[in-house]
């Protein structure tokens, strides 16, 4: 995949959270499966936009229903006939035993705001709901990551003292209702960036000394859950 795919599809750090593309695509076979998909929280579509290309049909949702960025994105490569659009509460999934695959990036920490933890396991009972047997759940989540992370995000942005930041300890427990799970943590410098070219250097970095620092402190952790 290109880098003006995977900045469509990421966003931003692009270097440290297109890992989560990197870790899905080589443990699952996603390539015209046409498989029934749900990005929750896709209010810009890019999750939606890369299963589309794998040639799979998906349910592109938000809170509020996906506006023009999401449809304008899913237009540029023609993929509107793979993608449809829904408003969605994510602790409330309208479906039960449908999808094979429901997928999300960084949501935990804004639906369980303000310390509103039961709601992360709310959110991820719901999606067990929804997928059909054998369905597998793919994200890639913010972590609260090192103390360094933790005292710039409270005095330095706007909505970090609100966010819900994970903990990596609590992944399996929020997890424990699948029958299997795998994850990875990686990230570290690439948070500190304010523009997409300093993420970019910094992402550059991670890459060669995340592996010596340790998985409690990094800042994404990307996994796989099957039901």
């Amino acid at each position: 995949m290109n880098k003006r795919h995977l900045k469509d599809i990421i966003e931003w750090d692009v270097i440290n959270w297109s890992k989560a593309i990197e870790f899905w695509s080589n443990r699952i076979e996603l390539k015209n499966k046409n498989y029934s998909c749900l990005e929750l929280g896709g209010r810009r579509g890019g999750l939606s936009l890369w299963l589309a290309l794998e040639g799979n049909g998906i349910v592109c949702s938000d809170l509020d229903l996906p506006g023009v960025d999401a449809i304008e994105l899913h237009r540029k490569y023609n993929m509107e006939t793979h993608v449809t659009y829904a408003s969605i509460d994510a602790t409330n999934i309208p479906f039960k035993d449908y999808f094979d695959i429901v997928i999300f990036k960084s949501i935990l920490g804004g639906i369980s705001r303000n310390n509103n933890h039961e709601l992360k396991k709310k959110t991820i009972d719901q999606i067990y709901k929804s997928l059909d047997k054998g369905g597998k759940v793919l994200f890639a989540e913010n972590l609260e990551g090192s103390f360094l992370h933790r005292w710039l995000r409270k005095n330095f942005i706007g909505w970090g003292k609100e966010w819900n930041y994970l903990k990596l300890q609590d992944v399996p427990a929020l997890f424990s209702s699948f029958t299997k799970i795998n994850y990875i943590t990686v990230g570290f410098w690439g948070a500190f960036g304010r523009t997409e070219k300093q993420r970019t250097y910094l992402g550059k970095l991670d890459c060669f000394c995340e592996k010596i620092i340790p998985s409690s402190m990094h800042y994404i952790v990307i996994g796989i859950a099957e039901k």
